[in-house]
């Protein structure tokens, strides 16, 4: 059962943007912007259309029960925020946004570009009475260009940025490119539209001025797709897909091991220098699985290094080692894998699943990765676990609660901040500005 009491955001002091004021009118391309801001101290106001954001019809659900306040993605995305219900389309909704916006910090928003300037809701209208406004609009090809108009997604953000044509296989014949982990494009999009939002706010510092940022999520994917690029643009190659490893223009060794217990680890640079070499060889051979790995021959491809790897046109002796040593890691168990060789000072890695990130004492006890939120609307006592802090601040804590529900916050923000009156409030209702189901 979900309470229906009107809840008051809990009171924050000291986080990195303690008293920046944040107007967030963002759907699931940039709402991780806020979020990520709230977060970290900012007051986030969320505008949400009347019946609640789309972004609350996706699931899963809490208890598979399909109610929009019960969205974990919305979870996810979405702590830390006060909530709107607004119909923004009216003179009076939009009256609201222009009042709200005279006194706040920054405005984040990922409508279709033309979208907020044909309400009169652009950047030229807000700051006009604000000058130290930073406005943020993230849509998927930015505001001019040919493309402006286009329609995108997260799945088409990937694959427009050049990510997906990195992700794939290329020991299956003719394999298309994958996408990579659900949401990532518009999560790339935010975190870049994040930078500049924050870079804006520190230029005001010496400005006294605000600005405006157009961020588009295309710039933001193409931005990230590693040395695909330049390698096409200072060497005229593209690079391919490869299995579970980085993309290249030339073969590289297979990185993906399986172990004992069926698990993979991510194994590379065995002829980093002939101290590593020889650490793992002797590893090996003290279970008797060295095989031939001690002869010269292997030490002379150590003393070359990762360059001389590089270089050599006979793969012979390296493919040969890389499979005694893969044949190693199959009778060892992922977890002895990872730690001995992280002993070895090789940066090997065990391919997790999000259970085993969760029990990791690393994360889950000693850097206190994980948050357990209250949900008092869920019951006194109430609460779930949520990803928690990306950073660590000294001096700044960083400190999340529990996204709202649907309109939750309407009515404190505008009789607080805008003084409007009971009957006022009453009036917006029966107009159908603000919702008459108010929570």
């Amino acid at each position: 059962m979900i309470s229906q009491t009107q809840q008051t955001p809990p009171e924050r002091t000291g986080g990195a943007l303690e008293d920046i004021t944040v107007i967030e009118l963002c759907g699931a391309r940039g709402h991780f912007m806020a979020k990520l801001m709230g977060d970290m101290g900012a007051r986030v106001i969320k505008i949400e259309p009347l019946g609640g954001a789309p972004e609350r019809q996706i699931g899963p659900f809490m208890d598979d029960d399909p109610h929009p306040d019960r969205s974990l993605f919305f979870w996810a995305h979405n702590t830390s925020k006060e909530s709107l219900e607004l119909n923004i389309e009216t003179s009076e909704g939009q009256k609201i946004i222009k009042r709200l916006a005279a006194t706040a910090d920054v405005i984040l928003e990922d409508f279709e570009p033309g979208y907020l300037p044909s309400l009169g809701l652009g950047y030229k209208n807000l700051s006009a009475e604000n000058e130290k406004l930073v406005m943020t609009s993230l849509t998927a090809f930015g505001q001019d260009g040919p493309y402006r108009d286009y329609k995108s997604t997260d799945i088409v953000a990937l694959a427009m940025g050049g990510i997906m044509h990195s992700c794939g296989y290329d020991d299956l014949p003719g394999s298309p490119p994958i996408r990579p982990s659900g949401d990532h494009g518009n999560k790339i999009a935010s975190h870049y539209g994040l930078m500049g939002t924050l870079a804006a706010i520190f230029n005001r510092h010496f400005s006294g001025r605000g600005q405006y940022i157009d961020a588009s999520a295309h710039e933001a994917c193409n931005s990230t797709t590693e040395h695909a690029l330049p390698t096409y643009l200072y060497e005229g190659e593209n690079v391919f897909r490869q299995t579970g490893r980085h993309h290249s223009t030339t073969p590289t060794p297979k990185t993906l091991c399986k172990t004992s217990d069926g698990k993979y680890v991510i194994v590379f640079q065995l002829f980093n220098n002939l101290h590593s070499w020889l650490s793992l060889v002797k590893w090996m051979a003290d279970v008797g699985m060295a095989e031939d790995l001690q002869e010269e021959r292997y030490k002379d491809m150590a003393r070359g290094g990762s360059r001389g790897m590089r270089a050599a046109t006979d793969t012979t002796d390296s493919d040969h080692a890389f499979e005694v040593v893969r044949r190693f890691i199959a009778s060892q168990t992922s977890e002895d894998i990872y730690r001995g060789a992280q002993n070895l000072k090789f940066p090997w890695g065990q391919v997790r699943s999000p259970e085993e990130n969760l029990n990791d004492p690393h994360f889950a006890e000693d850097r206190q990765m994980f948050a357990n939120i209250p949900h008092s609307e869920m019951g006194e006592g109430v609460s779930f676990k949520y990803v928690g802090r990306p950073y660590r601040f000294t001096e700044s804590p960083w400190d999340a609660f529990r996204p709202p529900l649907v309109g939750e916050h309407t009515k404190s923000i505008l009789s607080v901040d805008l003084e409007y009156s009971e009957q006022d409030l009453k009036t917006l209702e029966v107009n159908g500005i603000i919702s008459s189901n108010q929570n």
